[in-house]
Order: structure tokens, then sequence, then C-alpha cells
């Protein structure tokens, strides 16, 4: 069977559960739990012959030879029997449960993976089936799976700026469904890029790469897609921990972090008083190693991202507008950055790409440093890609290609060669400019929001996007002002 006919058959199939209410995170549960037992089940076979330790009475051939009402049963069992298991088995099986309540339907769709033999087919095609349906189920916006979805010609573009090496560890404590890892590897594992011998191709495919992911279900998805793309072993340990990454420094340091950290600015968790009634409250980290004591979620990853890092580490990392102008403790955590890094780059983010209504987002790249009396970074650079920019998710979605420019100017393989594309007479619009560390502490609050081009809508009529375009520009806008309404409303809540 050729791999269009199998990308054909799994969306198919798909399109006909959905008739019976199972969604596509439901569908993606189902095909994981159900492409793993086939897959360990090739792997008990010549030339293979592993013990993935999965119990007889519980692997594919059980499963195979059950029909009906007693398909159903011994399917709900093995769910529930694996995930008490230890390693990559016990976490993919966690908290696992049938969401195919037609017997005839569960065996149609185990007859459709029987069908395929996993092993011979290529990494690539697996993991392109795989990656397309966690696509379709981002776009799913009642699910809320949006959040853990990174769009992947923005973390293609993060990679190909930071350039990782071989034989160097990658870690992402919000892993989410593993994007930043799948690129990674692509890029190391790409010929024009390095050469790979054999050494280094075992340590990419089990020593790279490490995460936090406390969300199981998501966690789920982030590892299979992983071992689809050939990354870590069918019983092997868990690359991806289920532990909250801010509760405590990372045991070891690492040479890279690529992350995306959840949206949404505090931490909270939830508790039943006295009186039995459930309330919230803001949940802050104390640190040690931690710059500011924050109950901002986003503040206190990026400190935690700083404190993960090798001396010679290097990071990349998605954070909302707040980050960059917040007061308080934004400020300090920004100013610290200045100092004990080189905080060299900012790509300002446009509206419409994130699953996540109503997100204003940044990458900020910076470069760790060890101790020094005098601050380490000299001048910031920033690229607007904002400011005139219109994408939205399905009319003008954002390719790799509309982030080019951008990775031209941040100039990969040489980031102390770069040449301003912004001049006051000659080219007023150019979108690359640096900011000396002088004129950055000295602005208000120490603020990273910067803006200098002209926004044409406000002048140009004829540059105006198209209604569409329009409409939904504002519908983002009024989403994250009733994102930040929220926030205030929590906060006031809680106090």
């Amino acid at each position: 069977m050729n791999t269009a006919s199998i990308v054909s058959r799994v969306w198919s199939f798909c399109t006909t559960l959905r008739d019976d209410g199972v969604g596509y995170g439901d569908y993606l549960e189902q095909l994981t739990y159900l492409i793993f037992l086939k897959m360990a089940d090739e792997y008990s076979k010549p030339p293979y012959s592993r013990d993935v330790g999965i119990p007889q009475q519980y692997n594919w051939q059980a499963l195979t030879s059950k029909k009906g009402a007693e398909l159903e049963v011994l399917y709900v069992e093995i769910l529930r029997e694996l995930g008490k298991h230890k390693g990559m088995l016990g976490q993919i099986f966690t908290k696992a449960q049938n969401k195919i309540q037609d017997p005839a339907k569960l065996f149609r769709l185990i007859d459709m993976i029987d069908s395929t033999s996993w092993l011979v087919m290529g990494a690539d095609v697996k993991g392109d089936i795989y990656e397309g349906i966690l696509e379709r189920n981002a776009e799913d916006t009642k699910s809320g799976a949006g959040q853990y979805f990174t769009p992947r010609s923005l973390i293609r573009a993060m990679v190909e700026c930071i350039r990782p090496e071989p034989n160097k560890t990658i870690a992402d404590p919000s892993a989410g469904t593993g994007g930043f890892f799948l690129a990674a590897y692509d890029f190391l594992n790409n010929p024009e890029n390095y050469r790979l011998d054999r050494d280094q191709k075992y340590f990419l495919k089990h020593n790279t790469f490490s995460g936090n992911e406390i969300v199981a279900n998501t966690r789920r998805l982030c590892l299979m897609n992983m071992f689809l793309h050939n990354i870590g072993e069918i019983d092997g340990e868990s690359l991806v921990s289920p532990n909250d990454a801010l509760i405590a420094p990372s045991p070891v340091s690492v040479d890279y972090v690529l992350a995306n950290p959840p949206f949404g600015k505090k931490s909270s968790m939830s508790f039943t008083n006295d009186e039995g009634e459930q309330e919230t409250e803001d949940l802050t980290y104390n640190r040690q190693d931690f710059w500011a004591t924050t109950s901002n979620k986003q503040l206190n990853f990026v400190q935690h991202i700083r404190s993960m890092l090798k001396t010679t580490g290097k990071a990349a990392i998605v954070v909302p507008d707040n980050v960059l102008f917040e007061g308080g403790a934004g400020e300090i955590i920004r100013k610290k950055l200045l100092e004990n890094t080189t905080l060299h780059t900012v790509l300002r983010l446009p509206t419409g790409i994130f699953y996540a209504q109503g997100v204003k987002a940044n990458v900020l790249f910076f470069d760790n440093q060890p101790a020094s009396p005098e601050p380490w970074t000299k001048d910031v650079w920033f690229y607007d890609y904002r400011t005139n920019i219109h994408h939205t998710l399905k009319r003008k979605a954002m390719r790799f290609e509309d982030l080019t420019d951008f990775v031209k100017c941040y100039n990969p393989k040489n980031i102390h060669a770069r040449n301003e594309t912004w001049h006051p007479e000659k080219n007023p619009d150019g979108r690359w400019r640096k900011y000396s560390y002088e004129e950055l502490v000295a602005r208000d609050k120490t603020s990273l929001d910067i803006f200098w081009l002209r926004d044409k809508s406000l002048t140009d009529l004829d540059n105006l996007p198209e209604p569409d375009d329009l409409a939904e520009e504002i519908i983002e806008n009024l989403e994250a002002g009733l994102n930040s309404f929220r926030e205030v409303l929590a906060g006031l809540a809680s106090k």
C-alpha cells in the first residue's frame, strides 16, 4: 500500500468517527495506542525479536483475535493495564481511555492499522501522517488543542537561526506535541547541514532531546510523534517528563533550549476550602536560582530556561508582549537578562498565526554567559514582522518563506556580521534595527516593546487589507483585550 492511500484511509476513517462525535483529539489518542501496539508486535518478530514489555494477553495478536463486545472489553483492559508500566510504555498509556464506543468501528480501525507494516514505512512518512492529524487537531478550536501546537513555519525558522550542532543536548520544558524536537532532529539529520557518523546518529536518537509536559494527553502525543520520527526507543525510557518544569532547577544543564511556554500570565492551583467550595490562588515558585519571585508563568519560564543552560548555551523562546514591558518582576528579569546573557535578537510576530485567539507574541534569542561584572549585552537587534503584516490561519497562513528575510538578517552563521536594513533617511521602512544596551536600560521599565514603522493602514486607504482579513484582525484584537480583562478579573477574584 502506497503512502497516499495510507494517508487517505487514515483521514477517511477520522471523518467516519467524527459522525459519532469522536473529535480529532480522541481519534489521535486511539491511533496512538493502536499504532504503538502494532509496532510493538512488529518489533517482537525477526529480525528484531525484541521484548517490549507487553504481556502476551495484552498484545496485538490478542487484540486482533477478538470482535464485538469481547474486543471492547479487552481493549479497555489493555489501556488500563499498560498504563501501570514504567518507561515510554507507561507514559503512552497513562490515563488512557477508549473513546470509540462502537465495537464494529473499533474493529475496522484495528484492521486498517493491521494492514500496514509500520516499521518498513519511512520515518518521514509515518511522521507526516501523524503531524498532519496533529495540525488538524489544533485547528479544532473547541478542543483547545491549539495551545499545544506552535506553527511549524515559526519553529523551523527558530531552529535555522539557532543552528544546533551534533552531540549537543536540546531541551523544551513545555514540549507540547514535540514540534521543536522534530525540527531540530530534521536540521541535524539533514546532510546539507551535517554528515553524521554512527556515534553522532546514536546520540541524536537517544541522548539529544529531553523535555517536560504536564498534560498527560499532550505528552502522549509528543512521545508518539517523536517515536514515529525515529527519536527514542519503543522499549526505552520516556524522554519527556510529566513533572512541572518550574518546580525545581533542571537536574542537568543543556546546550540549547527551544520553547513556546503555555500562554496565559498566571500560574495557579485549585483547592477546596473549609466550606467545601472550590478556590483558586496564584502559584509562585520560590527558587533560589530565580532573579525575581512572581506568579507570572511566562516570566518564570524565562528565568527557568536561562537556569537550564550551560554557560555556553543558547535559547530561543516564544513569549507574549507582556514579557517585554511588564513592570515589577518583569523589569528585574529584563535587566538581568541584558546583564547576565547576550540578549541579541527579538522577533516581533504578527497576530493570526497561533490557534489560540488574540495572541501577540515575540521570540527572544539569547546566549547564556558566565558571571561578569560588566553587562554581556551590547546591542539588541529587533525584526518587526508585525507592523503592516496580515496573516490568518485559514486564508493566509504564515509560511517558512515569509520568515526567510528574518533568517537572512539574523545571519545564523555569524551574528556578529549583521547589517541594519533600517535607516532614518534611506530606508525608514526597514524591519531590521538595533538598539544599544544604553538605549534600552534608559527606557521606562527597561521596556523592549519597541516599534518604529509607520502603520500604513492608518494613513493609506489603498493599502488596507481585504475586508475578511481586516475582520479577522479586529477579532484577534478583541480577543486579546478580552484575555487581558479576564486575567485582571482573575487576579481581583484571587485577592
